[in-house]
């Protein structure tokens, strides 16, 4: 059964996400901005987040990139889980998985390593 959870609440676990992941690869994401959406694109109903921008692997040398996007949303992660627990969870994984996309890992290579 979805759980219900106040906008600014959320943004609680979205921030408590970021503070799990360690220093030293936070520090190495470019220009990179992290958004909450309550529900994504019509088409993609289901979707928990997304990878807005270009890879790190994939951008030339002295060109101007604008920031980068990360956007997580509420909707899905909130009707996918069955509590409190599992929400921090499933946020957890959504911002790991999306700053991977940052760094030019794709999906195929998330779900090898369990992060799927």
């Amino acid at each position: 059964m979805p759980i219900t959870i106040a906008a600014a609440e959320f943004d609680e676990l979205v921030a408590a996400a970021l503070d799990q992941v360690p220093q030293e690869l936070l520090a190495q994401l470019d220009n990179v901005v992290f958004l909450v959406e309550d529900e994504p694109p019509a088409d993609e109903p289901e979707l928990l987040g997304v990878y807005d921008g270009v890879p790190l692997t994939e951008r030339g040398i002295g060109a101007g990139f604008l920031p980068d996007r990360i956007v997580l949303f509420r909707g899905p992660l909130t009707r996918m889980v069955d509590s409190h627990e599992e929400l921090v969870d499933e946020v957890a994984i959504t911002v790991v998985h999306e700053i991977a996309h940052h760094f030019g890992i794709d999906n195929a290579a998330l779900h090898a390593w369990g992060w799927g």
